[in-house]
């Protein structure tokens, strides 16, 4: 039976922040973390806040180097130096923000913001077709297209960071708190809208956050990350059904009500 390469995989991972205050050194955050995610798959990741989240995140974008490990995507090993050599990574691997609002570069128009990643990543001027088609993925209008981000709402910014993602046409996404700041009702429609997304294009997704509602709503698979250590790694029904580690069952118990 031939097995298929991961999409995206961490092997081996070590790495230690950077030397604090007083030359005080911090201890290691992640210490031979190994990670293997499938192409097609929904995984979320969650913990809570300072056990390695972010910091595995600016790792699988290639925008951090771990002191050892590899990262591979299909196979191919990705560096982060040079960094003209990730331009094809980086249109497979796109990233949305935790905070839309304040990553999107404030003088720009949402037209701006879209044409950029694909002419830095892709060397190709958008045209409208493509603002249009890529807005109408994310339920948006083109009215927008002349708006800056401080005009927009929070659920229209969120819309914006993942259409400025989908328009290089990736086969991955690394969301960060995707819907953070976002009421229920826009929440809901946001976790839905993923969900399409990721069902049409066949895309990837790992969603990383602390609350673990997100990642019952929207992935397949579930990651439990204490300290800089994956501590479960199963089908998601059932580490919320049968969690295997304390520390997972106490992040359910803080949850009022969770549908499984």
């Amino acid at each position: 039976m031939h097995n298929e390469l991961p999409f995206l995989q961490l092997e081996n991972l070590h790495y230690h922040p950077p030397r604090q205050h007083y030359g005080c050194a911090c201890p290691a955050l992640f210490q031979g973390l190994s990670l293997a995610l499938a192409q097609h798959q929904r995984v979320g990741l969650v913990g809570s806040s300072g056990c390695g989240k972010t910091t595995l995140l600016q790792i699988l974008l290639a925008l951090q180097a771990p002191q050892s490990g590899t990262l591979r995507c299909e196979g191919r090993e990705i560096k982060v130096r040079p960094r003209r050599d990730l331009q094809r990574y980086w249109r497979r691997v796109q990233y949305i923000p935790q905070d839309p609002l304040n990553a999107l570069a404030p003088r720009l128009s949402v037209g701006q913001l879209l044409s950029e990643p694909l002419l830095r990543l892709s060397g190709i001027k958008a045209n409208r077709q493509q603002l249009s088609q890529t807005l109408d993925q994310v339920e948006l209008s083109l009215r927008v297209l002349e708006k800056r981000p401080a005009e927009l709402s929070g659920g229209q910014a969120q819309r914006v960071a993942l259409a400025r993602a989908l328009i290089v046409e990736p086969d991955f996404l690394l969301a960060d708190e995707p819907v953070s700041g976002l009421d229920l009702p826009l929440r809901e429609a946001m976790t839905a809208l993923l969900i399409r997304i990721s069902d049409s294009r066949k895309m990837g997704m790992l969603v990383v956050s602390h609350d673990i509602t997100l990642a019952a709503d929207l992935c397949d698979r579930l990651l439990v990350m204490q300290q800089g250590e994956i501590i479960e790694d199963r089908p998601l029904q059932q580490v919320l059904i049968q969690p295997h580690q304390a520390y997972t069952r106490r992040l359910l118990q803080a949850i009022p009500q969770l549908n499984i």
